[in-house]
């Protein structure tokens, strides 16, 4: 890892043994690290040691980190904070529900070293591209296609006035559908602009997130305006012709 910035590493994992080789190799990389062993206690680091990044066992004694990412999400300070989630778990299911959670990666227990490096690097490529992206910084960047209103600033998304509830990855598809409305967008074009360079996320995965998606844009009897193009791809139509 020669040559990266130091980063201010929290890991979260109840493990002791996993802990220590984590922190051992994190700290040989030239990172400062902050290992607990609880979500109580890194929920309180969070907040008084302000991490770059949070290492997140899926399951932990008082606060999981299923609960402690939703609520790193959900807090403004915290929002953004990249969060890596490590799990003992394989299932599809299971790493569907870590993104959709807001995690920015994860990986299945044990992992090698190398690998864990090179997702740490990697979100952090992202978390700084997002923190330089003038169109993400732009306070004014409001998305509007027939009844749904994007606000990107507050990152809050209405429809027909009412406020909708969208997971993370959800909200980013629904961002880059309303950027270019009327336009067909494969699995893989959607893949790559809401999960970067996530590689191990598969092209299917785009189908069970676009469902979310229908289901909560919907939720109130309006319109379909995500039009499945058959061996296409999806995109944001309302049927006008401009």
């Amino acid at each position: 890892m020669q040559g990266d910035q130091p980063l201010r590493i929290l890991v979260a994992e109840d493990d002791a043994a996993l802990s220590v080789m984590l922190v051992y190799n994190l700290e040989a990389a030239g990172h400062a690290v902050m290992p607990v062993d609880n979500g109580v206690d890194a929920l309180r680091e969070v907040a008084e040691w302000k991490p770059d990044l949070v290492l997140l066992d899926w399951m932990m004694p008082g606060l999981s980190g299923v609960d402690l990412c939703r609520r790193l999400r959900t807090a403004t300070a915290t929002r953004h904070l990249p969060v890596i989630m490590l799990t003992a778990r394989g299932e599809e299911q299971d790493s569907i529900r870590a993104l959709d959670l807001g995690a920015d990666d994860y990986l299945v227990k044990p992992c090698g070293m190398d690998v864990l490096h090179a997702r740490v690097r990697a979100v952090m490529r992202r978390s700084r591209g997002r923190a330089a992206d003038p169109v993400a910084a732009q306070p004014s960047d409001e998305l509007s296609f027939a009844d749904i209103t994007l606000d990107h600033a507050a990152r809050r998304v209405t429809r027909a006035g009412g406020a909708l509830a969208l997971g993370p990855t959800e909200y980013r598809i629904l961002l880059h559908l309303m950027r270019n409305p009327r336009r067909v967008f494969s699995r893989a074009e959607i893949l790559a602009a809401a999960w970067d360079d996530r590689i191990h996320v598969e092209e299917r995965t785009v189908d069970v997130h676009i469902r979310r998606l229908r289901m909560a844009l919907n939720a109130t009897g309006g319109a379909d305006l995500i039009r499945t193009v058959r061996s296409s791809g999806y995109m944001l139509d309302d049927g006008k012709v401009d």
